[in-house]
């Protein structure tokens, strides 16, 4: 076996203990093909560089990393690379959503500063094949929401599905994929990829069909198996909508159930409405200690579990039939407190 370097042994090492949260000695030793009396000195160099190594003694004792007063330098394997890229180069992209507080403001921008400066430290080590990787799926990506706030995380799905199409829609190729419907049918498609979109915890790829002749978005979570890039070249058709994010908006709210178009006001200040159901609804300043709260929910009773959990007084706007049902629930809680009284 082939020599190896303290400083290459000292990385594999590294990697060892950042992808495996306890290694006995004899298992480290095994792996790195060293001694005992070796692998505690590869140890001692890491403490010296940062690393909190913690040593447990005994016949069964081993060695794992420990939570540190600063943060050492990273080893990561190259699918974490470009998930690493990926996420701040959409965080130095994301923008800030209307009404937000002065406060959440600053937060964001502040985020996104740190994200440049971090994302500059990772590009500038990455191999040209990882930062081509990372910069087609940020470039190919454009977040939404069906607020102004910003967007939800994505869901998982296959990092080589995500990067190759990425690809394939910055560099205007067509490409293949077995699709799974809701239905549970699959169907092979032909696609020329437009834009990713982000949208409630899912990605979306959004293209036009040539099987069906028709634009259409399809999940990726639902894309089975690997996106095959044709090698072919097309010249971009014009998108039926403003953006990528208004084509994926519009389609689930006709192919999906039917959605209410919610609003109502709160009377207590946007940031404190804000930080307990901002996640789901989009909320605007209308005064000093009122706000405005909109939201596209399918069923009408989420609306008023998040109007009660703001824990303040609220008036119905829109739609007339949540009216309705906000006292159809005063009702039953009334009778559930002992009180016949009914709504007016």
């Amino acid at each position: 076996m082939a020599k190896i370097s303290p400083s290459t042994r000292s990385f594999r090492l590294l990697s060892l203990l950042q992808n495996h949260r306890y290694w006995s000695g004899a298992d480290l030793a095994e792996r790195l093909g060293v001694s005992a009396r070796t692998l505690r000195r590869d140890v001692d160099r890491l403490r010296e560089l940062g690393y909190p190594v913690q040593a447990h003694p005994g016949v069964d004792g081993g060695y794992q990393l420990a939570a540190g007063a600063a943060l050492p330098p990273l080893v990561v394997d190259d699918e974490e690379a470009v998930a690493l890229a990926v996420g701040l180069l959409l965080a130095t992209q994301g923008g800030l959503g209307a009404g937000q507080a002065a406060g959440d403001r600053a937060a964001d921008v502040t985020v996104a500063e740190a994200s440049a400066r971090a994302l500059a430290k990772v590009v500038q080590v990455m191999p040209a094949r990882l930062r081509r990787r990372a910069e087609a799926v940020a470039a190919m990506t454009e977040p939404a929401t069906w607020s102004s706030a910003p967007a939800g995380q994505a869901s998982a799905v296959n990092p080589g599905v995500l990067a190759s199409t990425a690809l394939a829609c910055r560099d205007a190729e067509r490409i293949r994929f077995d699709y799974t419907a809701a239905s549970g049918e699959r169907t092979q498609r032909h696609v020329e990829p437009h834009r990713l979109v982000t949208l409630d915890r899912r990605w979306y790829l959004v293209g036009y069909d040539l099987s069906r002749l028709d634009w259409r978005n399809f999940r990726l979570d639902r894309v089975a198996g690997a996106v095959e890039a044709t090698g072919a070249r097309f010249r971009p058709r014009a998108l039926p909508a403003a953006d990528a994010a208004e084509f994926v908006r519009k389609s689930i709210a006709t192919s999906g159930p039917t959605l209410y178009q919610v609003e109502a006001v709160i009377e207590a200040p946007a940031a404190a409405v804000r930080e307990r159901i901002g996640r789901w609804a989009a909320v605007e300043e209308a005064g000093r200690e009122r706000c405005r709260i909109t939201m596209t929910p399918s069923d009408l009773d989420w609306p008023v579990i998040a109007f009660g959990v703001t824990g303040a007084d609220f008036h119905v706007v829109s739609p007339p039939e949540l009216a309705d049902r906000v006292r159809d629930w005063g009702d039953r809680f009334r009778r559930a407190a002992g009180t016949s009284e009914p709504s007016a």
